[in-house]
């Protein structure tokens, strides 16, 4: 497909993968920029059409994604919170007693550690979701500037 595919689309089409690094500048640039540069070069050239897809496709999945891990750690953050604010765990309670304050940490009482196991698969399922988010827009954004065609892998279709 090199042969058939202008040096332009090619530039184009890295920089519409590459576009999406601006949600670290720019709040919701992963879809901004890529859909002003999408839309405006989408019927001149199919090349361009089908990155554009591509790019937009997978930031969508990604949110996506993000959102599910989010709605799945919810119940373990509010299963967190009433121990974090059980006041008398840190000796906190004799507020009162200005002269007689005594922190004490009563860890036996404390059950963080049951939490923490849920909570910290999921911050290692974002972890990769960014790591895959990074790793797979470079490897579109090189391959696209090569003229190969590129497919993200865990993408769902919304842009046909």
């Amino acid at each position: 497909m090199t042969e058939t595919v202008t040096k332009h689309e090619r530039n184009l089409s890295a920089i519409i993968h590459a576009s999406t690094f601006s949600k670290f500048f720019l709040p919701f640039g992963n879809f901004i920029l890529p859909l002003v540069l999408w839309t405006a070069n989408k019927k001149e050239y199919s090349f361009v059409d089908h990155n554009g897809k591509q790019a937009l496709n997978f930031q969508i999945s990604l949110l996506l994604y993000s959102i599910g891990l989010g709605i799945i750690s919810i119940p373990f953050i509010i299963g967190l919170i009433p121990n974090i604010m059980d006041f008398n765990l840190f000796g906190l309670s004799d507020l009162s007693n200005y002269n007689n304050l005594n922190l004490h940490f009563d860890l036996d009482s404390f059950s963080f550690s049951k939490w923490m196991i849920p909570l910290g698969i999921t911050g290692l399922a974002h972890g990769a979701l960014f790591v895959i988010n990074v790793v797979y827009t470079i490897i579109a954004t090189m391959k696209t500037n090569e003229g190969e065609t590129f497919t993200y892998p865990i993408t769902i279709q919304f842009i046909k």
